[in-house]
């Protein structure tokens, strides 16, 4: 599932091209996706303009001038493309002409995506996101609230940092890149992490996102850019995927591990993070 880097990628690539422009024509073709769409979804659409394009964890938001805001969630296999007007091709759910003649695509072989209408000042309330974390790259997340939020914690680090109550946007890939750099075991209790330690983390994490967010995000299975080019930041990887491949910090003899936690596979590095 495309995790923050990737969402934001995709975000940036509509910004462009959505923000400030109208919906001409909303064109909705089937009764919903992973949830139904709201009602008379299309109706609610068309006509109204784009003020304001944001991401909020893992979900793209439209800020429209009528006071809704459209929610979008990739899932799995969701793509949000943009064209020229192309024709249809299989699994093209939801269809945005602008003004501009731009066509915004959601297509979702797998339809786990989802789309829903939200008053914009009730946004925070709204169930996906009431009890949400801060942003991993805002202000509010710094070692003394991850510190406060993990103090007497004994589940591993690593299953911490994917709540989304403690911080959002984060999934195993980042996580799993994150820890490696900081070295930190992704098995150690949360409320063990020295202050040494935390105060590495948090800057940490904010790097490996915004390597991945310039780099495109990574592309694996479904993932694309907006522009339907494929990201990269995956050949940059230090352990995720890489089980039985040489550590990647220099000196360092050990081979990079695998183990499963919470039915997630995690990678690092037995040596360094320990």
């Amino acid at each position: 599932m495309p995790e923050l880097p990737e969402v934001e990628t995709v975000r940036r690539g509509l910004e462009p091209v959505m923000t400030g422009q109208r919906i001409a024509h909303a064109g909705i073709h089937r009764e919903g996706l992973r949830w139904p769409f709201p009602d008379d979804m299309a109706a609610r659409l068309e006509g109204q303009r784009v003020e304001r394009l944001r991401r909020r964890a893992k979900y793209i938001l439209a800020d429209m001038d009528g006071g809704e805001s459209l929610i979008i969630h990739l899932g799995m296999s969701g793509r949000m493309l943009i064209s020229d007007g192309d024709a249809l091709i299989k699994h093209d759910h939801v269809v945005l002409d602008m003004e501009n003649g731009k066509r915004i695509t959601f297509n979702d072989p797998r339809r786990f995506g989802m789309m829903d209408l939200c008053a914009t000042d009730a946004v925070d309330d709204h169930r996906m996101f009431k009890g949400m974390g801060p942003e991993p790259l805002g202000n509010a997340f710094d070692a003394k609230y991850l510190s406060g939020r993990l103090k007497g914690r004994k589940m591993p680090i690593k299953s911490a940092l994917l709540d989304q109550k403690i911080v959002v946007g984060l999934g195993n890939i980042y996580v799993c890149e994150a820890l490696w750099r900081a070295g930190i075991p992704p098995t150690q209790h949360a409320g063990d992490i020295k202050p040494k330690k935390m105060n590495l983390l948090v800057p940490t994490i904010r790097d490996v996102l915004s390597e991945a967010i310039e780099s495109g995000g990574s592309s694996l299975k479904d993932y694309r850019q907006a522009d339907g080019e494929l990201g990269y930041f995956q050949h940059s990887f230090a352990v995720y995927g890489r089980e039985g491949q040489p550590c990647k910090t220099e000196d360092c003899t050990a081979t990079i591990a695998r183990i499963v936690q919470s039915g997630r596979s995690t990678f690092y590095c037995p040596k360094c993070q320990k």
